[in-house]
């Protein structure tokens, strides 16, 4: 069954990773100086093997250090998942540095 996220399932960083884990996207990343590592299964990848399927950008409403925004990936063997990162001045370089180096960047319609 494929359930679809819909636009007000993504209210909070919470509800749009189970959302994401709903669709699949059960493993965690994090971008490390090797890579995009994922954490569960210990797999490394290159920025061209990856493809970002989704983002969405939350902001803190009453702190604006707690913007944060989540990428749902897709791996070049298929496996997906989800990274998250504080956006903005407290936003991880790495992270930054290894999303401008991925070729492809898609945005879902909601």
């Amino acid at each position: 069954m494929n359930k679809e996220i819909k636009h007000t399932d993504m209210n909070t960083l919470v509800d749009s990773i189970n959302g994401f884990i709903e669709k699949g996207y059960t493993e965690d990343y994090k971008v490390t100086e090797a890579g995009l590592s994922a954490l569960k299964s210990g797999k490394v990848f290159a920025a061209d093997q990856v493809k970002v399927i989704d983002f969405h950008r939350f902001e803190g409403s009453s702190d604006p250090g707690d913007e944060s925004i989540l990428y749902a990936i897709e791996t070049c063997d298929g496996d997906k998942g989800t990274l998250v990162d504080s956006f903005g001045p407290s936003g991880d370089m790495r992270v930054t540095e290894f999303m401008h180096k991925v070729e492809e960047i898609n945005k879902a319609e909601h």
